[in-house]
């Protein structure tokens, strides 16, 4: 479920606890949300990528269960039973490892395994919906579900449409639409979310 309050009211926590997604409807306002990007130096903060990212953490508790998925997702993003609130102290006192780029679709997924599933997960919903919205409109004839691999749709389809779509938005002057590149690892770990969405059946513990 969701609860949408205001930090315009009351201190806002934008957040999951089990299977409570808070999401504060002040960012809803241009200039506040622009505000709080720049303080938090991010290239990319919308409404949609916060929903899309706290439900990213719901489908991580919900769907990554049994030995064999806990292992697989471990290799990919780490160990999860690290301190969370350390790991948040420790983000925001020492920033991101200098090499991040090179494992890591954003910061913050550096933060802890969590935040690095749950970035990948929205980053998966962005592709998936811009792709199929990209196709609706006549932009690409690709069917996405023609793609064994989510991974091969990113190189093959993603990577120069989302290209395309930042230049045409530097050509108008605005932001590039998906300021972000996509290293090795994370097409692994897209492929790892994908493949959740396709099989969303737990495996027992």
């Amino acid at each position: 479920c969701f609860d949408m309050l205001s930090s315009v009211e009351e201190n806002v926590v934008i957040g999951h606890a089990d299977g409570v997604i808070t999401i504060d409807l002040a960012e809803g306002d241009d200039a506040h949300r622009v505000k709080v990007q720049s303080e938090l130096d991010e290239p990319y903060r919308t409404m949609l990528g916060h929903l899309r990212h706290e439900v990213g953490h719901y489908f991580e508790s919900v769907l990554v269960r049994g030995e064999e998925r806990m292992d697989a997702c471990r290799e990919l993003f780490g160990d999860e039973s690290k301190d969370y609130q350390a790991e948040i102290d420790r983000h925001y006192s020492e920033g991101p490892p200098e090499d991040w780029q090179e494992s890591y679709i954003s910061t913050y997924a550096t933060m802890h395994p969590f935040e690095d599933f749950a970035e990948t997960f929205a980053h998966w919903m962005h592709i998936s919906d811009t792709v199929e919205t990209a196709r609706a409109y006549g932009l690409t004839t690709v069917d996405p579900s023609a793609f064994t691999l989510f991974s091969d749709l990113v190189t093959g389809v993603w990577i120069p449409l989302s290209t395309a779509l930042n230049q045409i938005n530097r050509a108008m002057g605005a932001d590039d639409l998906y300021p972000f590149v996509i290293p090795p690892p994370v097409l692994d770990k897209l492929d790892f979310v994908a493949a959740l969405a396709r099989d969303p059946h737990p495996v027992p513990a």
